[in-house]
């Protein structure tokens, strides 16, 4: 691709994570919205308008086939996201698709497979990777400044009204803290600590069979670890603490979005802000953008081997909590 050359992006499916990335698609340079998708066209239709979006589609078919498009962005449930990755590949169209990559590691493997297969680009959307604070925060740990981690407390609790046919808490969409939000702890302890030796869990599973709470314990060599929790009924912190030799990082409320960190070394805390105008799903956006341009297939931040590593996890967890969606 031609550096000046526009990237052409579609959007499949219309919730509320979708607007907050077209949001953002709208501040980036060289991209364009230049289609979105939805199940019901009436709702395309009003997605587009809000976006300016040149072309609606009432089925995700269409999609796959315009010719035009250069990159499309999933936003469907978890359990669709398989499926509407590989129609996707198969068609050349290169895939952002949001997290969870898909519902367990076999799938992710033929995705990734698929991808390799067609020579097209493939990435998981765990955007928290791609953000300011969080960047910042793994090179302070590489620069050993504050010396070797030994702990690690991640949590990410909210709670929201009992819904048994919406997502959150529908078994057959995928729901339950785990996938929704537990994600994002597992994965900063795996960005942060590595795979673990060894993992443990215990979760509330409500009536509609989805784990409503879940609490992770992670060990590792030298008797490092990483206690983490999920919640879909009970607001939490949602706070990253990282204890080191020499001090400790707070990732501080949310830590998976655009937040500040604190620092606290010789019994003094720091405090640093981050300038984020988006929502920050721009970071992610213009980083595939750059892969593209260079006529790269795999990012080189969020890898395969990293979707690889952290749906290997979520499996770990689901099995320990006796979870299984099929």
């Amino acid at each position: 691709m031609n550096e000046e050359r526009n990237i052409r992006w579609g959007i499949l499916g219309c919730g509320k994570i979708a607007h907050k990335f077209a949001e953002d698609l709208c501040t980036i340079s060289n991209a364009s919205l230049h289609a979105v998708a939805s199940r019901s066209l009436q709702k395309a239709l009003e997605f587009g308008n809000i976006y300016k979006t040149p072309i609606a589609y009432g089925s995700y078919t269409e999609l796959y086939e315009d010719d035009a498009i250069d990159v499309i962005y999933i936003a469907t449930p978890h359990v669709f996201h398989y499926e509407n990755t590989l129609m996707c590949l198969e068609h050349k169209k290169a895939v952002l698709c949001e997290k969870p990559f898909a519902m367990n590691q076999m799938q992710v493997k033929e995705m990734i497979t698929v991808a390799k297969t067609n020579k097209v680009f493939l990435m998981e959307a765990l955007w928290t990777y791609f953000l300011p604070h969080y960047r910042y925060v793994l090179n302070l740990i590489q620069s050993k400044e504050l010396g070797e981690v030994k702990s690690l407390k991640a949590d990410f609790g909210f709670s929201t009204t009992f819904d048994p046919n919406g997502r959150i808490f529908n078994k057959k969409l995928g729901g339950g803290s785990l996938l929704d939000v537990g994600i994002y702890p597992l994965f900063a302890a795996l960005s942060i600590l590595g795979y673990p030796e060894k993992t443990e869990a215990q979760a509330t599973i409500g009536k509609t069979g989805v784990d409503e709470t879940c609490t992770m314990q992670l060990q590792y060599n030298k008797g490092v670890t990483a206690t983490l929790f999920s919640a879909i009924t009970q607001k939490t912190d949602t706070e990253a603490i990282i204890e080191f030799e020499n001090g400790t990082i707070q990732i501080n409320s949310r830590f998976h979005e655009p937040s500040s960190i604190s620092i606290i070394k010789d019994g003094e805390s720091k405090l640093i802000e981050f300038d984020v105008p988006t929502n920050g799903y721009s970071f992610e956006a213009i980083h595939v953008q750059e892969m593209l341009l260079q006529g790269q297939t795999e990012s080189t931040i969020m890898t395969f081997e990293k979707s690889l590593e952290l749906i290997k996890l979520l499996d770990t967890v689901r099995d320990k909590i006796k979870l299984q969606y099929y």
